[in-house]
């Protein structure tokens, strides 16, 4: 890689593999708790766990959920789904004592009250399914309405080490636990997005494909509304359930919902395809995934379609995926990557479209 190519925001750059004997293919989720790395290698159906973060390009995991061996990949394991098994695991959330898997196309979310310590290690809850043997939508299949306790593609998750949020993706909504569940199908407690568990309808001010769901320190919420083109974020997480979003990044008001604001290029205030954002210090970092970028703002901005301060991963605000170095493959630079996360000032960015992390240090 060029690390150049990622900008003067960032310093150390290295880029990370996985295993030498099987790489990671698309991985869409990254998190680090207490520097121990979690990685969804979503394309294979599993998620590596390093018990402390890789300092060279490739390392061999710790351990690996969903599949019994490095060289397994199958969709739930080629077997029945099961409580040791993945199907395009996406978000994770961990505090170095708990993990939380999205297990998106299981339409579920698997609990781990400890951290696993073996390969394939069964999970101690499921949320979104009466069992660990059943993965439809809803639980009664796709045309079905949600409840307060079925999932339809939930990608994202997230904890303040005690409430839990879901990105209910496939039912347009996020589902909120007053207390991380400690047993299967439990009910969620509130839901942001609609005014009750069964609607599936929605309106502008909706999240309406949100993706991840990030809180600060300060209780700030912040949601990745993926098919609008925009994050909504809400000053007080409580107020997600009953208002609108107090700003938008993205766009310029609550009915918009332009890619790129319709423009033909990004500029600092446009997004295409946002999957995930970052809360870092005072501001936060948003993956402009669509246009292969993460926009920075050093504080959270106090309106809508605020002009980020900087970016990482293009030369200015106007280059979009389609950037020069990619003419002959994308290596040189990020592409569409998925996933974020910080621990202290080291960066971790899921660069999705070339099978890799990029992890660095942010410049304060």
């Amino acid at each position: 890689m060029d690390y150049t190519t990622l900008g003067n925001k960032v310093t150390n750059a290295y880029t990370f593999k996985g295993s030498r004997y099987k790489p990671f293919l698309a991985p869409r989720g990254v998190f680090v708790a207490n520097n121990m790395l979690f990685v969804s290698d979503t394309g294979q159906n599993r998620v590596f766990i390093w018990n402390s973060v890789p300092t060279s390009e490739f390392k061999e995991p710790d351990v690996i959920l969903g599949q019994e061996a490095i060289e397994n990949s199958g969709r739930n394991s080629h077997e029945s789904v099961s409580s040791k098994t993945l199907h395009y695991p996406s978000g994770i959330w961990s505090d170095g004592n708990k993990l939380i898997v999205a297990d998106a196309w299981n339409h579920r979310v698997l609990i781990w009250h400890t951290i696993p310590k073996k390969n394939a290690q069964p999970a101690d809850v499921v949320l979104g399914q009466p069992n660990f043997e059943t993965n439809r939508p809803n639980v009664k299949g796709q045309s079905s309405d949600p409840e307060a306790n079925t999932l339809n593609w939930p990608y994202g998750v997230f904890s303040d080490g005690k409430s839990l949020w879901i990105a209910d993706t496939g039912n347009r909504r996020v589902l909120f636990f007053n207390s991380i569940p400690t047993t299967n199908f439990a009910n969620a407690d509130k839901v942001i997005g609609k005014p009750d568990f069964k609607t599936r309808d929605y309106e502008n001010k909706d999240p309406i494909w949100p993706y991840s769901i990030k809180l600060n320190n300060k209780g700030c919420l912040a949601i990745a509304d993926t098919q609008f083109y925009r994050v909504l974020v809400w000053n007080d997480k409580n107020d997600a359930f009953s208002k609108p979003a107090d700003i938008i990044i993205g766009q310029e008001n609550i009915d918009n919902a332009g890619q790129n604001q319709f423009r033909l290029s990004p500029e600092a205030n446009t997004l295409n395809w946002t999957y995930d954002a970052c809360f870092y210090k005072e501001g936060i970092l948003v993956n402009d995934t669509g246009n292969s970028r993460i926009l920075f703002f050093n504080n959270i901005p106090k309106g809508n379609n605020k002009r980020a301060d900087t970016l990482i991963g293009r030369p200015n605000f106007n280059t979009s995926s389609e950037y020069k170095k990619n003419m002959h493959g994308t290596s040189s630079a990020i592409y569409w990557p998925f996933s974020i996360t910080t621990e202290e000032d080291k960066l971790f960015i899921a660069d999705t479209g070339n099978h890799r992390l990029v992890i660095c240090d942010l410049k304060s």
